[in-house]
Parts: structure tokens; sequence; C-alpha cells
């Protein structure tokens, strides 16, 4: 997997561009479905990342990238699953979770957020 360029609203990930958040899984990348979080934007001013989302858990490791300023809140139930799960869970603003993909990309599923 190839990560051509990050700016603030957008990706490139092998040669596509995409303009929304993105769940990697096992090297399929697709929109981050973030509906079942929404009910705990007030809460955290923001819609969070929350154990309600369809997390790509089949994996080793898993990157979440926090937004260009690291600003997308996880919730403290994603953390308690993935050390139940056994997964490193690696919560990074946007361009270092990038950074630690193409590092390690082995066995490495990720959340990446593109505002924010």
């Amino acid at each position: 997997m190839r990560f051509e360029k990050f700016s603030f609203g957008a990706i490139r990930i092998d040669g596509a561009t995409y303009e929304h958040d993105v769940v990697i899984d096992r090297g399929e990348v697709s929109k981050r479905q973030k509906k079942a979080s929404k009910k705990f934007q007030d809460e955290f001013g923001h819609t969070p990342l929350s154990i309600e989302e369809k997390i790509p858990w089949k994996c080793r490791q898993l990157v979440i990238g926090t937004g260009a300023y690291g600003r997308l809140p996880v919730m403290d139930e994603v953390e308690r699953e993935a050390r139940a799960r056994r997964i490193k869970l690696l919560v990074l603003p946007t361009v270092e979770a990038i950074k630690a993909l193409q590092k390690n990309p082995e066995d490495t599923n990720a959340i990446l957020h593109v505002t924010c």
C-alpha cells in the first residue's frame, strides 16, 4: 500500500484520492462509517471513534490516525477492547499514523481521520 499524499480533508492511497475518513482492513480501503458514533458527538464536541463502529480488529496492530491536528477523540472503550484482544493500538495524528503504517505494514489495519 502506497501513501502518496495527505493534506487536510484528503488522502491519496495507491493512486486514489479519498475526501473522507478511511478504514484500511487487510489491504482494502473503505469509507469510515461513523454513524454509530454520532450519538456521542455532543459529549466530545466531535464525532469520536467508538466501539459501536465497525473496527477492523483482524490484525495484530491497529493504527488510528486522529487527523491533521490530532483532534479525533478515541473513546476509552476502544482502547480497552484492543487490550482485551491483545492488539497493539497506536493513536497518532494522521501524518504520524501514515509513517507508522509505512514502517510496519504487516498485519496492521488502520482508521485514518482526514480533517481536524
